[in-house]
C-alpha cells in the first residue's frame, strides 16, 4: 500500500508508523532514496493516486507537464475500462536506476517498480520501458481485488497453486499494452511492434509449444525459482504471460467480429474486474467462471476456445487474433526503431530469426533457438564468439556476414568455450530478419479500434 506514518513528534527526525494487521503491512512496500519526488495523478478527486520516483541523481526526476499527463490518463483510461477502483488510494513507487535492478511487482494498492534511469530524459529511446506501470496498475483489478481461487490462500502458512495465470498474468499483458497506447505512454506503432515481436515468438521462437501447454508454464515459478533457463525456446519458460496475451487478443477480435464491434474484451472487464467498487475485499474465481462471464459478453464455446489454445499442447501459432485484427506478420532485414530501443536497454543483439542466437555486447550467447542454424552448428550459451569470417567479432561485421551469406558466402565462426577454441561454420543463407505487422488490404483495422482511447 506504499508508506504509511505520523509526523514526527517533537522534532527528533523520526518517523513513526501506525499500528496495522499483519497482512497490510506484509502488502505495503516502501522504497526510500535521498532524490524523492512525488506526483499527483488522480484528477477526479475519488481516491489519492500518486507516482512516487526515486532516482540515482536529481536531474533523473526531471519529468516534463506533458510526460505526467500521460501518466494521469493512465488513471483515467483505467477508470473507463473498469468503471470502478478497488483502493482507497494507490501508490506507484518508482526507482530510476540501475543499482536495484529491474522490478515489477504488483500490490493491492500498491506497486513496486524499478527501470531505466533515464526513464523520463531519454523519454524517446524508452518505449519498451513504459509497458511497466500499466501491467502492475491493472494489477489492482486484475490479479489482488479478482484472483484465480488457488491463488487466494486464508493466510502466509498456506502455498498457492499456479492456476489460471493465463488469466492473472496474461490477460494483465493485454490490458497492459491496451492501455499503455489508450493513454498515450506509447505509440499505436510502437504497440503494434510490441505485438510483432511476441508474435514472432510464439509462430517461429518458442519450439516448445510442440510438446508443452501455456497453463503447464503456470508452474514455473515453482519448478525454476525464476532461475535462468538453459534452452528457454525448448523447455519454455512463463509463457502464460505472453503467449496468453495473444489469446485474449484473439478473443477480443471474435468478440467484436461476431458483434459487428458493438461488444468486446472491455465489457467482459468491466463486468469481471469491474465489481464492488470501492471494495479491496478479494473475490476469487475459477475457470467456470470465465468462460460463463464471456458467454454473457456474447454466447459462444468459450471453453472449447480457451480448452483448446490454453490447457492443451497447441502447436500452431496463436496469430488469430492478429488476422482478424487486420494484419499479419511478416519479416523483413531491417528492424523497427521498438526493436532497436529493445536492444538497446536490454544490451543485447537479438538474431534469433535468423542465424538462431542472441549476444550480449561481450559477444557472449545468451540464448540459442532450438533447432534453428546456430543449435545445428554446436553453439550453446556462454560460447563466446572471437571472430567473423577470419576477422575480429564485431555486431556489424556479423550482420555484413549473414547478410553476405545470402549469395552463397559461409559464415565461418571462431568460438572460445572457456579456454578452448574451436571453427564453426553455420549454414544460413535467409539473411537478417526482423519481425513487424503489416496491414492486410481490405481487412477490417481492429487493432486500431482496440487501441484507440476510450471516452
Amino acid at each position: 500500500m506504499g508508506w504509511r506514518w505520523t509526523r514526527p513528534a517533537r522534532g527528533d527526525g523520526w518517523v513513526r508508523f501506525k499500528r496495522t494487521d499483519f497482512e497490510t503491512l506484509m502488502d505495503s512496500p516502501m522504497f526510500a532514496g535521498r532524490h524523492f519526488k512525488r506526483y499527483d495523478l488522480d484528477t477526479s478527486g475519488k481516491s489519492p493516486v500518486r507516482l512516487n520516483v526515486v532516482a540515482d541523481r536529481p536531474e533523473l526526476l526531471a519529468a516534463t507537464d506533458e510526460q505526467i499527463e500521460k501518466h494521469r490518463e493512465l488513471v483515467r483510461q483505467a477508470d473507463r475500462l473498469y468503471g470502478a477502483r478497488h483502493f482507497d488510494r494507490y501508490e506507484f513507487l518508482l526507482a530510476l536506476t540501475e543499482r536495484m535492478g529491474g522490478i515489477g511487482l504488483e500490490h493491492h494498492r500498491s506497486s513496486e517498480n524499478g527501470t531505466v534511469p533515464g526513464y523520463f530524459t531519454e523519454w524517446s529511446k524508452n518505449a519498451p520501458a513504459r509497458n511497466l506501470l500499466p501491467h502492475e496498475y491493472n494489477h489492482s483489478w486484475d490479479g489482488k481485488f479478482r484472483r484465480p481461487a488457488e491463488l487466494w490462500t486464508p493466510n502466509y502458512n498456506v502455498p498457492m497453486r499456479g492456476n489460471l495465470l493465463w488469466v492473472y498474468e496474461g490477460q494483465d499483458q493485454y490490458w497492459g499494452y491496451v492501455l499503455g497506447v489508450r493513454s498515450g505512454l506509447v505509440t499505436k506503432q510502437q504497440t503494434l511492434d510490441a505485438l510483432a515481436m511476441t508474435a514472432a515468438t510464439y509462430s517461429t521462437g518458442r519450439p516448445g509449444r510442440e510438446w508443452r501447454s501455456v497453463e503447464d508454464t503456470g508452474h514455473d515459478p515453482t519448478i525454476a525459482g525464476r532461475r535462468p533457463i538453459p534452452w528457454t525456446t525448448w523447455q519454455r519458460s512463463e509463457d502464460y504471460y505472453s503467449e496468453g496475451q495473444l489469446v485474449w487478443l484473439d478473443a477480443d477480435t471474435l468478440i467484436r467480429e461476431k458483434t459487428g464491434g458493438r461488444k468486446s474484451l472491455d465489457d467482459f472487464a468491466r463486468a469481471f474486474f469491474g465489481i464492488n467498487d470501492g471494495s479491496w475485499t478479494p473475490v476469487t474465481y475459477t475457470f467456470e467462471d470465465v468462460v460463463a462471464g464471456l458467454n454473457k459478453v456474447v454466447p459462444h464455446d468459450w471453453s472449447g476456445f480457451l480448452t483448446k489454445r490454453l490447457r492443451e499442447v497447441a502447436p500452431e501459432p496463436p496469430l488469430d487474433g492478429i488476422t482478424r485484427g487486420g494484419y499479419r506478420l511478416i519479416y523483413t532485414e531491417t528492424p523497427t526503431e521498438f526493436w532497436k530501443d529493445n536492444e538497446a536497454s536490454r544490451k543485447m543483439v537479438d538474431l534469433t530469426y535468423s542465424v538462431g542466437m542472441t549476444l550480449n555486447r561481450e559477444a557472449t550467447i545468451t540464448g540459442v533457438l532450438w533447432n534453428g542454424p546456430a543449435f545445428k552448428a554446436g553453439l550453446t550459451n556462454s560460447d563466446k564468439i572471437i571472430a567473423v569470417n577470419g576477422i575480429a567479432y564485431d555486431t556489424e561485421r556479423f550482420k555484413e556476414a549473414i547478410t553476405a551469406a545470402k549469395a552463397g558466402q559461409p559464415i565461418s565462426l571462431i568460438v572460445k568455450d572457456g579456454d578452448h577454441y574451436r571453427t564453426v561454420a553455420i549454414d544460413y543463407r535467409g539473411g537478417l530478419r526482423y519481425p513487424r505487422l503489416e496491414r492486410i488490404e481490405g481487412a477490417p483495422d481492429r487493432l486500431s479500434a482496440i487501441y484507440a482511447p476510450s471516452k
